[in-house]
């Protein structure tokens, strides 16, 4: 029987083990590219999507976004969309009806995405509205993933230049990590659904700091 928790407290984030996607990571910077790529993507049932954007530390301002990540079980590709726009193909991923597309945040990502260009989202489904009905409250990805897989996907690269000329290993591997993330949730949430293994627990916190002794 899995336990999962209501909500799940950050501190106990940093003394799990981390997990980093160890698949093929392919980086698509032309249409061309684009194009057979998403006619690989397209044979899979189903596919983690998600959206990285260049931090933009001025008040009011937000860049395009520059990176759109699609991951297979064992394969990511990095669409680097600062460089080659939201092309036809892309289009044809995102509207498609067929393959499910599973990310998390969606309602964000889908309007970052349309300043780029104008569509309709396919099929898909967000993870917070998925994991609603096993009484999970905590809807960030780091902390869900930690509450269902005892893991930590590390942040430290979210703010980095996501329109650099060429993105370094670390955020290659970072991009990845968080589209093949959401895939594997949707996964393991969906057998937790069907096969009931699962309990819940009320919060997941650190117990109190003991009171000082001696007075002030």
């Amino acid at each position: 029987m899995t336990t999962i928790y209501n909500k799940y407290d950050k501190k106990l984030i940093a003394d799990l083990p981390r997990v980093l996607f160890e698949g093929r990571v392919i980086v698509i910077q032309t249409p061309g590219e684009a194009r057979r790529a998403v006619d690989y993507l397209l044979r899979f049932p189903r596919l983690g999507i998600d959206t990285e954007t260049r931090p933009n530390f001025r008040p009011g301002g937000m860049n395009p976004v520059a990176l759109l990540q699609v991951s297979t079980p064992d394969t990511c590709f990095l669409f680097r969309l600062n460089i080659m726009g939201l092309t036809t193909d892309l289009l044809r991923l995102l509207t498609n009806r067929k393959v499910l597309l599973v990310g998390l945040s969606l309602h964000d990502d889908w309007a970052q995405l349309r300043r780029r260009a104008e569509f309709k989202p396919g099929n898909f489904i967000d993870l917070q509205d998925y994991v609603k009905p096993l009484g999970i409250e905590d809807m960030g990805l780091q902390k869900l993933y930690a509450n269902i897989f005892h893991q930590k996907i590390s942040k430290g690269q979210q703010l980095t230049n996501w329109e650099a000329d060429v993105l370094s290993e670390a955020q290659k591997r970072y991009a990845a990590t968080d589209a093949w993330a959401c895939l594997r949730l949707y996964d393991e949430i969906t057998r937790l659904k069907a096969e009931q293994d699962y309990q819940l627990v009320k919060e997941r916190t650190l117990p109190p700091a003991p009171p000082c002794e001696g007075g002030e």
